[in-house]
């Protein structure tokens, strides 16, 4: 992985972290972009420490916020003129419902729209490598629909309703992306990491955080099919597909909806702030 850049976002704790710190072992120049400036530059400082490579790199941004997100892409594009593997990895569980400046909800503005406003933004330097990959970090999405008529969960928000549907959006995503992306020099792919330990449960109830504790696995497992997707000649041009274990495997009459693909879309391009596409 010498000479490529790769941006992982959250990645400065549980899979996102696993995967900078491995993607850094095979010498890659990797930045990885977080809210906390006190995290990441701690976050930094142990990949560089632990991986003997010196090129790791910090963005801050809250991405829930459209501006902060442009923001960084903008400090991107400053320090590098290419992307060779783009890793929407970040994402929260929030007990409440809240919202963003934006007034967007803010699982939905963190988990789903941040990825494809940044993922566009940074389009041009993902073909500007020769052979960009966009890695959309999502789950199993059995029983999952997409309810367009309360993406925002204003009626009986629970965690478990707002999440659920932000990842089948980014499967969703990542298959409208690829059908755009034709004839392109970049390719998408979505990815089930399992079931990890992470400390984005440390706002749910205690029983919750109990009950993921036991079914979890450690975030080195979590990180092998993102690390795979990055890095792996097997998918190179790979377009559009969901992988479990490093493997493809195929996904739910739901998340094959084209219509519905396309659908959300629209509503995502709609719930960006006219300037910020500019």
């Amino acid at each position: 992985m010498k000479n490529k850049v790769c941006l992982i976002t959250g990645g400065n704790s549980g899979i996102g972290k696993a995967t900078a710190h491995e993607l850094a072992k095979m010498g890659a120049t990797v930045v990885i972009l977080c809210r906390s400036k006190e995290k990441g530059q701690d976050a930094v400082k142990e990949i560089i420490e632990q991986s003997g490579n010196q090129d790791i790199h910090l963005l801050i941004a809250d991405l829930s916020n459209q501006r902060m997100v442009r923001q960084a892409a903008d400090e991107f594009k400053e320090k590098f003129n290419k992307l060779d593997v783009l890793i929407n990895n970040a994402a929260v569980f929030l007990p409440k419902r809240s919202e963003t400046e934006d007034g967007i909800e803010t699982t939905f503005a963190t988990n789903y729209l941040s990825h494809f406003l940044l993922t566009h933004l940074l389009l041009d330097l993902l073909e500007a490598s020769g052979e960009g990959r966009v890695i959309n970090v999502a789950s199993k999405h059995n029983g999952i629909k997409m309810n367009f008529d309360d993406l925002m969960v204003k009626n009986n928000y629970s965690f478990f309703r707002a999440v659920g549907p932000t990842k089948l959006g980014l499967i969703l995503f990542t298959k409208e992306l690829a059908k755009r992306l034709e004839g392109k020099p970049v390719t998408v792919n979505s990815l089930h990491p399992g079931i990890i330990k992470t400390n984005l449960m440390h706002r749910l109830p205690w029983i919750l955080r109990s009950l993921f504790s036991l079914m979890s696995a450690k975030t080195e497992k979590g990180a092998k099919t993102p690390v795979y997707l990055a890095t792996s000649e097997d998918v190179k041009g790979i377009n559009g597909q969901f992988f479990v274990n490093c493997k493809q495997e195929k996904t739910t009459e739901a998340a094959n909806d084209s219509i519905a693909a396309k659908q959300l879309w629209d509503i995502s391009m709609s719930l960006l702030r006219p300037d910020i596409l500019k």
